[in-house]
């Protein structure tokens, strides 16, 4: 008896696009980007959902509170990528968005078999960043259903901590244990079931309004320049000299030279707009 594939998630069942094996890579290449436009328009559809978390997660932060992803898989990956960029763009502390994944940080290369079965393993995990009140952990969880986050989400929101998740399916485990849910159903995979597709870009267009706004809020960008970027190497420090010409009208060389001194690129716009 064949399986009734509509009581699946939406994740899993299987898209408009079948017989790919029999496919030409154009065939392949124009239809799989096509369908991709189906994970921004899932986003659209659930700004009002990130602007309300947003509005609860600012304040929070704005006293000290962290910030904590946490996830399997792709959806760990995710967050992890999300949380290590923000320290070398804003100049935030490392500790203060951080990213957590079912199987520690080896599983960020190789999966590890089981790990995100265990309910009570994320919070363990957690524990050894001793979070508080003020704090907010975000459930990434592309099927809604994931054990590790469902059980991590339960025990951060019994503790007291701001929770949302995001997830790309309706109706989820992850939704009902979070505070804030934020959902692009983002429907079937290019290829069946295979959420590092649609699902994970979905995933990583919301990280990117989650945590780029909340640093904008924090005053972490002037204008639209990254005045707290770390100039860490020669493209980065060619950068830095832009922005300290675009904001003070310095000449490249006095730029250069301030940012030498300063090694970092607030200082040096303040101290040129200073001598102006």
């Amino acid at each position: 008896m064949e399986a009734d594939k509509t009581q699946l998630p939406p994740t899993e069942q299987p898209g408009p696009h079948q017989d790919l094996e029999s496919k030409s890579i154009n065939d392949l290449v124009y239809a799989m980007h096509g369908q991709t436009q189906v994970a921004f328009d899932a986003v659209g559809a659930s700004l009002k959902e990130v602007q309300r978390f947003l509005e609860a997660l600012v304040p929070r932060m704005k006293s000290g509170g962290r910030l904590f992803y946490l996830g399997a898989g792709t959806s760990g990956r995710l967050g992890i990528l999300d949380a290590s960029e923000c320290p070398p763009t804003f100049g935030v502390d490392p500790t203060q968005v951080q990213g957590w994944i079912a199987g520690g940080d080896g599983a960020l290369r190789v999966a590890v078999e089981g790990a995100e079965d265990d309910p009570n393993e994320a919070w363990n995990d957690l524990s050894a960043a001793q979070p508080t009140k003020l704090d907010t952990l975000i459930g990434i969880s592309a099927s809604g259903r994931t054990p590790y986050v469902v059980g991590g989400l339960e025990a951060a929101r019994k503790e007291g901590l701001l929770t949302a998740c995001i997830t790309c399916n309706p109706n989820s485990a992850v939704a009902k244990a979070a505070g804030h849910a934020m959902v692009a159903i983002t429907g079937p995979e290019f290829v069946t079931g295979s959420t590092r597709l649609n699902a994970g870009t979905a995933t990583k267009l919301i990280l990117n309004l989650v945590s780029t706004t909340a640093m904008i809020q924090l005053g972490r960008v002037m204008g639209s320049r990254m005045v707290d970027m770390k100039p860490s190497n020669s493209k980065l420090q060619e950068r830095g000299i832009r922005i300290i010409q675009d904001a003070t009208g310095a000449t490249a060389e006095e730029a250069a030279t301030s940012l030498q001194t300063t090694q970092d690129i607030r200082t040096s716009i303040e101290q040129l707009k200073g001598k102006g």
